[in-house]
């Protein structure tokens, strides 16, 4: 493996757990809401701003990973796709580039 794709690795995992880290505690103190994780997104200007950032992001993120892959008939890189939306763009992107 390169040292490239070693550092995406890396930073696919680090994408995953970091933010997990935040997101489990407020999940086991306010249970599964969605609505909730929402509204705690948009709580001033700041996070709204930052939610909107990652929404488009993710969007993009997800049109280059179909563009890139369903050519090629290239299936494992849709990985990225519940990656990005499930944990975020900082797992979904590094693990696409991997």
């Amino acid at each position: 493996m390169s040292k490239l794709r070693a550092t995406y690795l890396l930073l696919a995992i680090l994408g995953a757990l970091l933010p997990m880290s935040y997101l489990a505690p407020w999940i086991i103190e306010n249970g599964l809401s969605v609505g909730g994780l929402i509204t705690a997104w948009q709580q001033n200007a700041a996070a709204t701003g930052l939610f909107w950032d990652l929404v488009i992001s993710a969007i993009a993120l997800t049109i280059w990973v179909l563009a890139d892959t369903l050519p090629r008939n290239n299936r494992l890189p849709l990985l990225a796709i519940p990656a990005t939306f499930l944990i975020g763009v900082s797992c979904g992107l590094p693990l696409f580039l991997y």
